[in-house]
């Protein structure tokens, strides 16, 4: 089968690789029909994501037709169209039992991200994403094993669209748990810091779920012009206001919105002291988008963090968190746990991830794709491949 594969930073290339096979009995054998590269895979286009090889298969926003399936599958059966969650979960650990699937303790040979880590468990395996995390084969492929496949893969109905429901597999999970975790409710302000797809999906099920206004911080005007155009937003080009917090602060009678959504994560352009660190290794994160997160959040409010850190982060404020009685919520997402209900989001009209894709490329381009999306080429949102 073809296959896009690691080689270096931003040497992607695709190659032919041995086709996957049913390795355990709950065990699927995926022939992909959409995948799609996401925000977080340009850490790992960077080179800032180790455990990575050369020939490692990326990707985890997938889904597809079963072409087989073990002998211990139930509930799903050969032919069934599918979307993959990124988590690759057991449903019987500790973890699972409590719907926190991104924890789930036995999937992952891995470490995962931690540093302080002691003994404990490592976190949930994760499709292309590393050794750290498992170093499972990824999704951007013509075929693709999936385990477990008991507790994960949700058949979807041939009513709705791949591009209708392929963000189910992580992106919009991931921004309805950011809007879930910051409490978001009928008349709620609320800050996103990001406007690549997390923070679009933060977006739509933050209107969704009622809230009265949204400001949204970023860069790139063509991201602020489509989400002002989509989901009503309050833009706020950091390129042209040095301190989002301060202005969001004034626009809410100084009294803060009540929770911020930070879908930026570790590199988040930093000040020049946190370049220096992050460049010398003394830290691992740039904290800058926190910070301004923790200004802009009123009293008792919240902060949920969509963003993927590692590391130290330089000057975390935690004095100003502690003063103003801040709750913090992050992590992965839980994938499993929310698709369902998103997917009737979807089918009720509620919900349409699709408006944010703007290339609909080949896998055999995908090299291509993933430097149109880096480089913020051609007013690229999200890149939808087929192979």
């Amino acid at each position: 089968m073809r296959a896009l594969t690691y080689h270096g930073t931003k040497d992607l290339r695709i190659d032919t690789v041995p086709d996957p096979v049913i390795e355990q009995p709950d065990d699927i054998v995926l022939r992909v029909t959409a995948t799609a590269i996401c925000g977080s895979d340009l850490h790992i286009y960077r080179g800032k994501i180790p455990m990575v090889d050369d020939g490692d298969i990326l990707g985890h926003e997938f889904m597809g037709v079963v072409e087989d399936a073990g002998a211990g599958v139930s509930g799903i059966r050969k032919g069934d169209r599918v979307v993959i969650p990124f988590t690759i979960s057991c449903g019987e650990c500790f973890f699972c039992q409590l719907q926190q699937y991104a924890c789930c303790e036995t999937t992952n040979d891995g470490r995962g991200a931690i540093l302080n880590r002691k003994d404990i468990t490592p976190p949930a395996a994760l499709f292309g994403y590393s050794g750290l995390y498992g170093g499972v084969p990824g999704g951007q492929a013509e075929l693709v094993r999936v385990p477990k496949a008991n507790v994960g893969p949700l058949v979807v109905p041939g009513s709705l669209s791949d591009e209708q429901v392929l963000f189910l597999s992580d992106i919009l999970p991931t921004g309805y748990q950011a809007a879930l975790n910051a409490e978001v409710g009928e008349g709620s302000t609320v800050a996103i810091f990001g406007a690549g797809p997390v923070g679009m999906m933060a977006a739509a099920c933050c209107r969704m779920l009622g809230a009265e206004r949204v400001f949204m911080v970023d860069q790139y005007p063509y991201r602020l012009d489509f989400a002002v155009q989509a989901y009503g937003v309050e833009p706020i080009n950091f390129d042209d206001c040095d301190d989002p917090a301060g202005l969001i602060v004034e626009r809410t009678g100084y009294r803060g919105v009540d929770a911020c959504i930070e879908a930026v994560g570790f590199e988040a352009k930093g000040s020049v002291t946190e370049n220096i660190l992050t460049a010398t290794k003394l830290e691992g994160s740039s904290g800058k988008a926190l910070r301004q997160c923790i200004a802009a959040t009123r009293r008792g409010g919240v902060i949920s963090v969509a963003g993927v850190y590692a590391g130290f982060i330089h000057a975390f404020m935690f004095g100003d968190a502690f003063d103003k009685g801040l709750t913090f919520r992050m992590g992965q997402t839980h994938v499993q746990r929310y698709m369902t209900e998103l997917l009737q989001f979807i089918e009720e009209g509620r919900l349409a991830p699709e408006a944010i894709i703007t290339h609909r490329m080949k896998l055999a381009d995908a090299p291509r794709a993933y430097e149109i999306f880096e480089e913020k080429q051609e007013d690229c949102r999200k890149v939808v491949l087929t192979p």
